[in-house]
């Protein structure tokens, strides 16, 4: 499972549709503590939030808004809550630069129009839901050489 802490405008279509469908399941999973994933790392920051399936619901919104932008229809049905948004999520700026290294290496591989599209952004935007701060690569993340 991988719920990106970067803004989805970077994400080319499978990007896009996967981070979707496993913002879907965490929010599932936040809702039925007792399935499946639910010590899953990724979901962490979501559980530690007054309102997580709230904040998983902000998640796909802008997750979907980037789809609507990009002429997708994703059935925005399925999320659970959309509630106003009090606070953001804070997120390192070492966890920002290792998903961007990692999406870009994925990028590269499957995607290499949008790999060069982006190869120049020094400093991404972090997703809508997050706020950035100084610091390490998070200590849920699962480091991979």
């Amino acid at each position: 499972m991988r719920l990106w802490s970067l803004h989805p405008r970077y994400f080319d279509r499978q990007a896009l549709t996967a981070c979707w469908r496993e913002a879907l399941l965490a929010q599932s999973v936040l809702a039925n503590p007792g399935r499946g994933y639910r010590n899953h790392p990724q979901l962490e920051r979501f559980m530690a939030q007054s309102d997580p399936i709230g904040a998983i619901g902000i998640y796909l919104s802008a997750i979907a808004e980037e789809a609507d932008a990009r002429g997708y229809r994703f059935n925005t049905g399925k999320i659970s809550a959309r509630p106003e948004l009090d606070a953001l999520i804070p997120v390192t700026s070492g966890q920002l630069a290792y998903e961007w290294l990692h999406l870009l290496t994925k990028l590269g591989t499957r995607s290499p129009q949008v790999a060069r599209r982006w190869a120049d952004e020094v400093a991404p935007e972090a997703h809508p839901l997050f706020s950035v701060t100084q610091g390490p690569i998070a200590s849920w993340e699962r480091v991979r050489a």
